[in-house]
């Protein structure tokens, strides 16, 4: 154990099997501090940063039918909604009323909208309000590309002309066939999902990665995760950011699945840190542990406090919701010993604080 403990902390790349040891057998502290160490490499100003931005889901109407989704609706199940154009333009003023930089915009597998139909609305929201569209996770992008009998690489290209400027990490749940096919059977693969971001990377465009952990995967099946996401950076290094963050069991099709501890939840933010030493920013979920672990998770690898998220649905329809304002964001990071700074989606800091 000493030899691995020595690799990370001369900046040394573990492999898998170091993971293991670490992630499964390492001291609870000892981890934290480790990961901690890393960070500390990475970024030894003393800066926590955040993005100001809402989450909006055009459409929660959705086929694909995940069992860990509590927020989707068939086509044709009461509940299923659209949102038009005037709709998602009042979100984004509120939003830039409120400081905020950027939207996150994610929504279901429609049958029945073609590609045009979000081009259109790219269109719409760029020719009239001035916001970083953070869009479409690579299962969407896959749907997208077979619905409409054209490449993902196309769908890309029309996409980012129309006015797409990054694609966020949702979708990935846990990198391994094995998993997917059991909880997301309708959902791309791995590799399809890893070749969607590697090719917005190609195309230009700047990603981040996440995993949703704690269902029906193993200890080892999430390293594989991490270690997938590794060697894709390695290939591109077009990723920003990576988002581990807990499965939220109520409501879904998975309700025999425990909600996990925070220290499990740390241990793997911990060897996040640690595993992805290509990867330059770690961000802690507060939306799902609460603001007081995510405090915790600061020193335990965790450099970026995320998003205010002045909406989220997704998660808070699987019966979690927490909001915090960006005033609540900067005294929870000052509390926790950091200085909070406001960036945009590829990190680069603003100036005026929100």
């Amino acid at each position: 154990m000493n030899t691995i403990y020595d690799k990370v902390l001369h900046g040394e790349r573990i492999d898998f099997d170091e993971a293991r040891t670490l992630y499964l057998e390492a001291d609870f502290h000892e981890l934290g501090f480790l990961a901690h160490a890393v960070r500390m490499a990475k970024h030894p100003e003393p800066m926590v940063t955040y993005v100001s931005d809402r989450n909006i889901n055009y459409s929660n109407i959705c086929v694909c039918g995940c069992k860990f989704c509590a927020f989707y609706r068939a086509p044709e199940q009461d509940g299923g909604y659209v949102l038009g154009h005037e709709q998602i333009g009042q979100k984004i003023e509120e939003t830039l009323e409120l400081g905020g930089t950027q939207i996150l915009m994610q929504g279901g597998h429609h049958p029945d909208l073609p590609l045009s139909w979000y081009e259109d609305m790219l269109r719409y929201i760029k020719d009239n309000h001035t916001v970083h569209v953070h869009a479409f996770s690579p299962p969407e992008i896959v749907y997208f590309s077979e619905l409409n009998n054209i490449s993902v690489a196309e769908v890309i290209r029309r996409l980012h002309a129309a006015g797409l400027d990054s694609i966020p990490g949702g979708g990935a749940e846990i990198l391994v066939d094995a998993v997917r096919s059991e909880v997301a059977p309708n959902k791309c693969p791995a590799g399809q999902w890893l070749g969607v971001m590697e090719e917005a990377h190609k195309q230009g465009l700047r990603t981040t990665a996440t995993m949703m952990f704690g269902h029906v995967e193993t200890p080892e099946q999430r390293l594989e995760h991490l270690f997938a996401v590794r060697e894709s950076q390695d290939r591109t290094g077009g990723y920003t950011a990576f988002i581990p963050w807990t499965f939220q069991p109520d409501h879904t099709a998975l309700p025999h699945c425990r909600k996990l501890t925070s220290v499990e939840y740390l241990r793997t933010l911990a060897i996040s840190r640690i595993v992805l030493d290509n990867v330059d920013n770690i961000q802690v979920s507060w939306v799902t542990m609460g603001p007081g672990i995510a405090q915790m998770a600061l020193h335990f690898g965790g450099n970026d406090f995320g998003s205010t998220m002045i909406e989220e649905n997704v998660v808070k329809a699987a019966g979690v919701s927490f909001r915090l304002s960006a005033a609540e964001i900067h005294r929870l990071v000052k509390d926790a010993g950091y200085t909070p700074k406001q960036r945009t989606m590829d990190y680069t800091l603003l100036e005026k604080q929100s």
